[in-house]
C-alpha cells in the first residue's frame, strides 16, 4: 500500500537547496504502488509532479499538490549479441551509477554522458547530451505508465521525437505518462567519440595515447568537477539556459561583430552559441545577489549560496535574459524545468 504523507519539505530532494514544501508526497518504487494512486484518482484531482533526482528542477515555491518520488530499481541485459546488447534500468536509478555499470561491463555509449546528475528516468525527457553525445544515440525503447488508465507505454525513439534538449514528453505526453524503465543499445566494441577538444586534451593531460570508455569518462568526469560546482557544496541544477541555435547567415553577422564568438557549426547548416560565453560578455560571471548568484567558473550555472529563494534564482535568470538579448538579439531559454505552485 503507497504511504501518502502530508506537508513535507522539499529541501534536501533538489539539487538547487531550495526551500520548498510539498502539499502532498509519496515515494514510488513498485507498479502496485504507483496504479494505486492512478485508480485513487489522485492525479486526476489536484496538481502533480514525478520527482527523480531533482537535478534539473527550480522550485519557485511550495507545492500545491502530489508529488511523485519515482524510487524503482533494477538494471538488466535482455538481449545481446557480439556487437550490440539491449540493457534496460529502472527510471529510479541513479544516472551516473547506471552509466559506470555500463562502463564497468564494457558496453559503450554513454561514457561521453558521465557524471551528469539526475535519474534514467528523467533522461530521455530532456535528451540529456554532453560532449558530442546525445542520449538519443544509444537510446532504444521506453515503458512509461499512463496515467489515466494505469496501462504501459512503449516508444522507440522515433516515437519519443527526440529534439535539442527536447522530447514528446514536454509536449503531447507532458503529464500524461510517468517514465518507468529506459531500455538502451550499447556496443560491446565501441569506438570512443573524441570531438570535443577538450575531451582530447585532458586525456592528453591525463597521459593516456589510446583512450578507452573508462578513460574517456574518467577525463568528462575530471572536466566537470573542474569547471561545475558540486550541488553537495553550492546548489544549482546544472546548465540553467539551453545553448542557442540560430541560422549560419546570423552567425555569420554575430561574429563579425564580435570575433571571439564561441560557436559550433552543426551538420544542416545551423550554427549553435555557446550561451556561457554570451553571459559572461555581459559581465555576470561570478555575479551574486545575496545567496543567489552566476558560478564564478561556468556562467551557464545560476547557484544558491545558501538560503537564496526559487524566486531570487528566476529573477536573476531574467535579468540575464535580457541582458544578452539587447546586447546580441539572442533570446535564452530556460533549460532548468521552473516549478511553480500549481505545477510546471
Amino acid at each position: 500500500m503507497v504511504t501518502i504523507n502530508k506537508a513535507v519539505s522539499l529541501k534536501a530532494l533538489n539539487s538547487f537547496g531550495i526551500s520548498a514544501e510539498a502539499e502532498y508526497f509519496a515515494a514510488i518504487s513498485g507498479r502496485e504502488e504507483l496504479q494505486e494512486l492512478i485508480d485513487d484518482g489522485w492525479l486526476k484531482k489536484m496538481p502533480f509532479l514525478i520527482l527523480g533526482g531533482g537535478s534539473n528542477i527550480l522550485f519557485s515555491g511550495d507545492f500545491a499538490g502530489i508529488v511523485l518520488k519515482i524510487e524503482n530499481k533494477g538494471i538488466e541485459v535482455i538481449e545481446t549479441n557480439e556487437d550490440f546488447v539491449k540493457v534496460r534500468a529502472a527510471a529510479g536509478e541513479n544516472w551516473h551509477e547506471f552509466v559506470l555499470w555500463c562502463i564497468e561491463k564494457g558496453f559503450g555509449g554513454l561514457e561521453n554522458l558521465s557524471l551528469i546528475p539526475g535519474n534514467v528516468g528523467s533522461s530521455p525527457i530532456q535528451n540529456i547530451g554532453a560532449y558530442g553525445t546525445e542520449l538519443k544515440d544509444s537510446f532504444y525503447s521506453l515503458e512509461a505508465i499512463d496515467i489515466h488508465t494505469g496501462q504501459p507505454l512503449e516508444l522507440d525513439r522515433k516515437a519519443c521525437r527526440f529534439g535539442y534538449r527536447d522530447s514528446i514528453f514536454k509536449h503531447e505526453l507532458k503529464e500524461q505518462a510517468i517514465i518507468w524503465s529506459v531500455t538502451f543499445r550499447l556496443e560491446r566494441n565501441p569506438l570512443v567519440q573524441l570531438e570535443y577538444g577538450a575531451v582530447s586534451q585532458e586525456l592528453a593531460a591525463m597521459n593516456i595515447v589510446n583512450p578507452g570508455i573508462r578513460e574517456v569518462s574518467e577525463a568528462i568526469c575530471r572536466i566537470r568537477r573542474a569547471k561545475l560546482p558540486d550541488p553537495a557544496v553550492i546548489g544549482n541544477a546544472g546548465s540553467f539556459f539551453k545553448n542557442p541555435v540560430i541560422s549560419g547567415e546570423r552567425a555569420e553577422m554575430l561574429k563579425a561583430a564580435y570575433p571571439g564568438l564561441v560557436c559550433y557549426y552543426l551538420p544542416e547548416g545551423s550554427v549553435k552559441l555557446a550561451a556561457g560565453w554570451l553571459i559572461e560578455q555581459c559581465r555576470w560571471k561570478g555575479f551574486r545577489r545575496a545567496d543567489a548568484g552566476v558560478h564564478e567558473k561556468q556562467a551557464l550555472v545560476l547557484v544558491n549560496y545558501g538560503q537564496a529563494s526559487g524566486e531570487e534564482i528566476l529573477a536573476l535568470s531574467e535579468q540575464i535574459r535580457q541582458s544578452v538579448l539587447e546586447r546580441f538579439d539572442v533570446l535564452l531559454d530556460i533549460e532548468v524545468n521552473i516549478i511553480r505552485s500549481s505545477g510546471i
